[in-house]
């Protein structure tokens, strides 16, 4: 082998990168790896559980009963001709999807810094990894949907999706990408900032209630003030519950312009997300 050859390198790992390099080049060579997170991820999540992967199933039925209890009967919200336990379970089956993804990789450089600091492998895998093995639970909770779909169809109620179903899989990876963006970032800012994964948890509580999760977004333009309906009707968190149930349920309401704000704000925060964690995966292993 000729000195020239020997100095010519099949991979080079450097800390220098781009500020958008999602590298998907070198995430695609670690394929194994990915999947072998999402299985883990699958598996491992109810492993010492009693009820193990029932958990799916149990979470939104009864977040749906308590909400229709709640809000429907004593707080008396009208969900139209949609039966008021399927208009919930609609808008639960969306919501459960983009906090998994988002409280899944929020805390990814303090519950992985132990592999981050023996092994090189691209760091980006592991939220990728959240996102991906998620797409089971969503799946699991949208068959029970359907399930339930089909039980009021049969009892005599008029319901139909309508041609908007065609953005079915663009609505799942807007949702994916404010969770992994929102994520990566908060993910970030924890290896210097701890008490923000305290924040997590009561944020998400509190976002629920504005992002029309338990009503209908006309509901809120109804009672309450300019400020707070524009709060909750700007939040693109609501405009993806919204177009969810518009698309499945034909309730409720949707529009050109805020489906592309969606996708516009969804791209940015997972831009932004990704310039924010490919800075900190250089120096993470100091502070975490």
């Amino acid at each position: 082998m000729t000195p020239q050859e020997n100095d010519t390198w099949l991979y080079e790992i450097s800390s220098e990168k781009k500020a958008f390099d999602l590298n998907l080049k070198e995430v695609w060579r670690y394929r194994d790896l990915l999947i072998l997170f999402v299985k883990r991820d699958i598996t491992t999540v109810y492993k010492q559980t009693i009820l193990g992967p029932l958990w799916y199933f149990i979470q939104p039925l009864f977040t749906s009963v308590i909400f229709t209890l709640v809000f429907n009967n004593l707080g008396s919200i009208s969900t139209g001709s949609v039966p008021p336990f399927l208009f919930n379970l609609a808008g639960i089956t969306a919501w459960n999807y983009f906090t998994a993804c988002f409280t899944g990789t929020s805390n990814t450089f303090r519950s992985n810094a132990g592999i981050f600091g023996k092994v090189y492998f691209p760091r980006v895998i592991m939220p990728m990894s959240v996102t991906i093995s998620n797409l089971m639970k969503f799946g699991i909770q949208l068959l029970i949907f359907i399930i339930f779909y089909c039980y009021y169809l049969l009892q005599g109620f008029q319901l139909s999706p309508n041609l908007h179903l065609l953005l079915f899989p663009v609505y799942i990876v807007m949702m994916a990408l404010l969770g992994l963006g929102l994520g990566m970032t908060i993910s970030s800012m924890t290896t210097k900032y701890r008490d923000l994964n305290v924040l997590v948890g009561f944020a998400v509580s509190l976002l629920m209630y504005v992002s029309a999760v338990p009503y209908p977004l006309s509901e809120a333009r109804k009672k309450l003030p300019d400020y707070a309906a524009d709060l909750v009707a700007y939040n693109p968190l609501t405009q993806t519950i919204e177009g969810f149930r518009y698309m499945l349920l034909d309730t409720g309401s949707f529009s050109w312009i805020g489906f592309f704000y969606v996708l516009i704000i969804s791209i940015a925060l997972f831009l932004l997300g990704l310039v924010i964690f490919n800075r900190t995966e250089k120096s993470f292993i100091d502070t975490v």
